[in-house]
C-alpha cells in the first residue's frame, strides 16, 4: 500500500461502532436499486442542464508533425496484422512470458485493477484523478479508445505523447518477436498494448497504476499483475458467447482479478454475480467493501455541467461534491472509485479517517469521460454515448431523461454485429423520437441495412431512416432536430459502439 495522505482531521467524524448504524439511508436507498443502474432519486430535480460548466474531455488527435504521424501510423498498421481484440484464446501464457523477458515491469509498482461490465474507464478515470490529486504519479490504462490508440496508455492523467508511445513500441518490439517464436500463436492485438502499457509504468516510472481489464478477468492480459486493490463495477451480459451467459458466470471469469490478501471493492450486482465474488473473496482471504453496505451514494442532484453528490467512503461522509458527468450510473461509478482510492491509502484497515474533503473535490470536479454522455455541439445539442450493450443503454436513456430536457431526441446508432442490438434499440425506444441507423468504418460493424431492420421491428417503419454513411447520418439526424426550431429543445444522441462514437467525434470537430 501507498503512504498514507494527508487525511481530513479538521473536518473528521466520529466513527460509529456499529457499521450500519449511521448508514441506514444509503441501505435502504441503495439495496432497493435495480442492478442494472436505475436512478436514485436523492433530492429535486428542478434544475436541469444542457451542459456547460464541465471540463473538456483530453482526447489527442493525429500528430502534427508529419513525421511522427507517419511513424505511428506504422505502428499502428504492425498492431493490425496481430489477432485484434474479439480474437482471444484464452490464456496468459503469452503475456507473461513477454513480461519475463522484459525483467517484471508489472511488478515495479502496486496497482488497482478493475473489471466488470460497464462503467470500467469512468471509475478508471475518477481513481486516476484522485490519487493524482494526492500528488502520486499515475500511469492508467483503458480500453478501447475513442480516437486515438495513444489514449490507452495514460501518464499523470493525459495521454501519452505519439512520440513515447511510438519510442515504447520500438523498446520492446525485439522481445515481442522473440516470444512470438517460442509460442503457438504470435502475441495479439491486446497483448501487446499490455506489454507496453506495463513497461511504460515502469520507465516513467510511476506510484502506481490504474488498470482495466480487456475482457473477463482471470485470463485476460492485463492478469499478470498483484492488485492491492481489485475493483468490479456492475456486472450485466456483455461478451456472452466468451463469458458466460449468466451474471454468476461471467462473475465468475471476472473474479479472477482478485487475488491474495487484496481489498476488493464491489459495485451493487445482480444476487448471483455477488455471490460468486464473494466466495472468492473468502478464498483467497481477501477484504471486501460493498456499495450500499461500507459506501455508497448518499444524496444527487443535478446540476449545471453535471450533479453534486454526497458519498458515503469507507472513512465518512464527502459533501458537497461537483462531478461534472451525466447520469446516476456516474455518481455509482465515483463512489466504488472513491472507496477504491480509500482502501489503496489503508482507510478502513490502517486508520479510519476520511481523506482531505478539499483534494476530493478537486479530483472530481477535473474528471472527463469522453464519449461518455458528451456534448460535443449545440443548437441542437449533440450527444454522444458509448452505450453498447441492454444495461448500458438502459443507463444512458436514464441519465438523458435526467439531464436534459429535449421536447424531440433523434437517435443515431451503429453498432457493431455481435452485440445484443435488439436489447440496446428496446432500451432507447421510449426516448427517442426517431432513429437514423448506420454504421461505422470497423469490419465488425452491423450492416445498416441489418440494423433498419431490426429498428423497424422495435421503433416501427415510420421512425426509422437509413443512413449507411456516418456522415450523413449525422447531418439527418440534425435535420431532423432542427425541424422544429432552434428554441425547440430538440437534441441528438449518437450511440451503439465505441467506434461510432469516435468517428462521429472526429466529424463534429472534436480531436
Amino acid at each position: 500500500m501507498s503512504q498514507l495522505p494527508p487525511h481530513d482531521s479538521s473536518e473528521s467524524e466520529p466513527q460509529d461502532p456499529d457499521p450500519f448504524g449511521l448508514f441506514d439511508e444509503i441501505v435502504e436507498a441503495e439495496t432497493g436499486r435495480d442492478p442494472d443502474l436505475a436512478v436514485i432519486e436523492a433530492g429535486s430535480r428542478t434544475l436541469r442542464t444542457q451542459g456547460g460548466g464541465a471540463p473538456e474531455a483530453d482526447v489527442p488527435g493525429r500528430p502534427a508533425d508529419p513525421e511522427i504521424d507517419k511513424a505511428l501510423r506504422e505502428v499502428e498498421a504492425e498492431l493490425a496484422t496481430r489477432w485484434g481484440e474479439t480474437k482471444l484464446e484464452p490464456s496468459v501464457s503469452r503475456i507473461a512470458a513477454l513480461m519475463d523477458v522484459l525483467g517484471e515491469p508489472q511488478r515495479a509498482y502496486p496497482s488497482i485493477h478493475i473489471t466488470g461490465t460497464n462503467g470500467k474507464t469512468s471509475t478508471a478515470r475518477m481513481v486516476e484523478a484522485l490519487l493524482g490529486a494526492f500528488d502520486l504519479r499515475t500511469g492508467r490504462y483503458t480500453s478501447p479508445h475513442v480516437q486515438s490508440i495513444t489514449e490507452r496508455i495514460s501518464l499523470d492523467g493525459a495521454s501519452i505523447p505519439a512520440e513515447r508511445f511510438i519510442e515504447t513500441y520500438n523498446d520492446i518490439k525485439p522481445y515481442v518477436e522473440m516470444v512470438d517464436g517460442q509460442q503457438e500463436y504470435r502475441l495479439s492485438f491486446f497483448e501487446v498494448l499490455t506489454g507496453m502499457a506495463y513497461a511504460a509504468f515502469a520507465d516513467a516510472p510511476v506510484d502506481v497504476a490504474v488498470v482495466e481489464v480487456g475482457m473477463g478477468g482471470s485470463w485476460d492480459a492485463t492478469n499478470v499483475i498483484d492488485g492491492d486493490v481489485a475493483v468490479v463495477t456492475p456486472i450485466d451480459l456483455d461478451h456472452t458467447d466468451r463469458l458466460g451467459g449468466t451474471p454468476g458466470e461471467i462473475a465468475t471469469e471476472k473474479a479472477g482479478i482478485v487475488k491474495q490478501g487484496a481489498t476488493v471493492i464491489l459495485a451493487q450486482q445482480p444476487v448471483d454475480a455477488a455471490q460468486v465474488l464473494l466466495k472468492k473473496a473468502v478464498e483467497v482471504d481477501a477484504t471486501v467493501a460493498r456499495e450500499g453496505l461500507e459506501f455508497g451514494v448518499v444524496a444527487r442532484q443535478v446540476a449545471v455541467g453535471g450533479q453534486m453528490v454526497t458519498l458515503r467512503g469507507l472513512g465518512g461522509e464527502y459533501e458537497e461534491v461537483f462531478l461534472p458527468l451525466h447520469g446516476a450510473y456516474q455518481a455509482h461509478n465515483a463512489a466504488v472509485a472513491l472507496a477504491a482510492v480509500e482502501a489503496f491509502f489503508g482507510v478502513g484497515a490502517a486508520h479510519t479517517q476520511r481523506l482531505d474533503i478539499d483534494n476530493v473535490r478537486k479530483a472530481f470536479a477535473s474528471v472527463t469521460s469522453p464519449g461518455r454522455m458528451e456534448v460535443v455541439r449545440r443548437s441542437p445539442t449533440v450527444v454522444l454515448d458509448a452505450a453498447h450493450n441492454p444495461a448500458g443503454a438502459r443507463a444512458t436513456a436514464e441519465a438523458v431523461s435526467e439531464a436534459f430536457d429535449f421536447s424531440r431526441l433523434i437517435g443515431v446508432v451503429g453498432a457493431s454485429g455481435e452485440k445484443d442490438v435488439r436489447g440496446v434499440l428496446e432500451a432507447f425506444e421510449p426516448i427517442f423520437a426517431e432513429v437514423v441507423v448506420t454504421q461505422n468504418s470497423s469490419d465488425r460493424a452491423m450492416d445498416a441495412d441489418e440494423l433498419a431492420g431490426v429498428a423497424v421491428e422495435v421503433f416501427g417503419d415510420d421512425r426509422v431512416q437509413v443512413e449507411p454513411r456516418l456522415d450523413d447520418a449525422l447531418e439527418a439526424a440534425i435535420t431532423l432536430a432542427e425541424e422544429e426550431g432552434e428554441y425547440a429543445g430538440s437534441g441528438v444522441l449518437v450511440t451503439g459502439s465505441v467506434i461510432t462514437v469516435g468517428e462521429a467525434r472526429l466529424l463534429l470537430g472534436r480531436g
